[in-house]
C-alpha cells in the first residue's frame, strides 16, 4: 500500500463520521475518553490511590500513549494540518494528552487530564445532533453580542458591593468580624448573590438594616443578566428566520447570494424558492 493510500485510509477512519469504520472508531474513542477520565477521578480518592495507585497510573499512561498516537495520526492524515491543529477540537486533543506528561515535572499535574471530557463533544457530530450544535452557536453568539451590556451590569454590581461593603466595615467594625474592607466586600457579594455562607454576619441594628437593603437589591438584579441574554436570543431567533442553515453542518454564516456552504461546501437550499413553493401549495 502506497503512502498516499494509507494516509487516505487513516483519514477515512479518523475523520470519516459517515463510514462504518469511522463511526466505530469514534464510539471506541468516546468510551476510552470516559474510562480515562474515570481513572483520573478514582486516582484522586486517597483510598483507591493507596491500594491501586500503580495500576491506575499504568492505565492512565496507556490511554495517554493511545491518545498521543491518535493525535499524531490526525495531524498526519489531515489535509490541512495547520487548520486542524488550531481548530477547537485540535487544541482540545492536544490539551488532553499534555497533563500526564506535565506530571513528570509537576506533581499532581496528571489530574488536569479530566479536561479530556471535552473530547466527548464529538458525540454531537457522531450522533448527528447538528441541531444542538446549531443552538449552541446561537447561544454563544447571543452571549457575545450582549457582553458589553453584561460588563456594564457587572461593573454596577461591583460598585454597589464596594460601597455597601465599606459602609458595613464602618458600621460593624473588627469586633463583629468585619476586619477589613476586602472582607466586608466579600460579605456584600455573598449577601447580594443570596448565597449566604453565614461565616460573617452583622450584629448591630443598623448593619442588619443595611443587610436587608442589600438582600432586596440582590433579588432585584439577579434577573438582569438573564433578561439581557434572553432579549439577545429572541433577536437571534428572528434573524435566523431570514438566513439559511446548511443541511449538512448547520452552519448559518453565509452571504445572501451564497450557493454553497463556506464551511463544508454543501449545496444550500434557497429559502426563497422554498417560500414560493409553500405559497403555491
Amino acid at each position: 500500500m502506497s503512502g498516499q493510500k494509507f494516509k487516505e485510509k487513516v483519514r477515512t477512519v479518523i475523520f470519516g463520521h459517515e463510514t462504518k469504520a469511522g463511526r466505530a472508531f469514534d464510539e471506541i474513542l468516546i468510551i476510552s475518553i470516559l474510562v480515562s477520565v474515570g481513572v483520573v477521578m478514582l486516582d484522586s480518592v486517597q483510598e483507591y490511590n493507596v491500594r491501586y495507585g500503580a495500576l491506575l497510573h499504568g492505565i492512565e499512561w496507556f490511554f495517554t500513549i493511545v491518545f498521543t498516537v491518535e493525535y499524531l495520526l490526525r495531524l498526519y492524515s489531515s489535509s490541512k494540518k495547520r487548520a486542524y491543529a488550531w481548530s477547537f477540537f485540535g487544541v482540545v486533543d492536544l490539551i488532553a494528552i499534555l497533563p500526564t506528561y506535565l506530571a513528570l515535572f509537576i506533581p499532581g499535574g496528571h489530574y488536569f487530564a479530566v479536561v479530556r471530557i471535552l473530547r466527548v463533544l464529538r458525540v454531537f457530530r457522531i450522533l448527528k445532533f447538528s441541531r444542538y450544535v446549531s443552538e449552541s452557536r446561537v447561544l454563544m453568539q447571543a452571549l457575545k453580542n450582549s457582553r458589553s451590556k453584561v460588563v456594564v451590569f457587572l461593573l454596577a454590581v461591583l460598585t454597589i458591593t464596594i460601597i455597601l461593603g465599606s459602609l458595613m466595615f464602618i458600621i460593624e467594625g473588627e469586633m463583629n468580624g468585619f476586619t477589613s474592607i476586602p472582607r466586608s466586600v466579600y460579605w456584600a457579594i455573598v449577601t447580594l448573590t443570596t448565597v449566604g455562607y453565614g461565616d460573617i454576619s452583622p450584629r448591630t441594628p443598623l448593619g442588619q438594616a443595611l443587610s436587608i437593603l442589600l438582600m432586596l437589591i440582590g433579588y432585584g438584579i439577579i434577573a438582569v443578566p438573564t433578561g439581557i441574554v434572553s432579549a439577545e436570543l429572541t433577536r437571534r431567533k428572528i434573524d435566523r428566520k431570514r438566513t439559511r442553515s446548511c443541511p449538512a453542518c448547520s452552519n448559518e454564516e453565509h452571504d445572501p447570494d451564497a450557493g454553497f456552504c463556506k464551511h463544508c461546501g454543501h449545496k444550500l437550499t434557497d429559502f426563497r424558492a422554498g417560500r414560493k413553493a409553500s405559497a403555491a401549495q
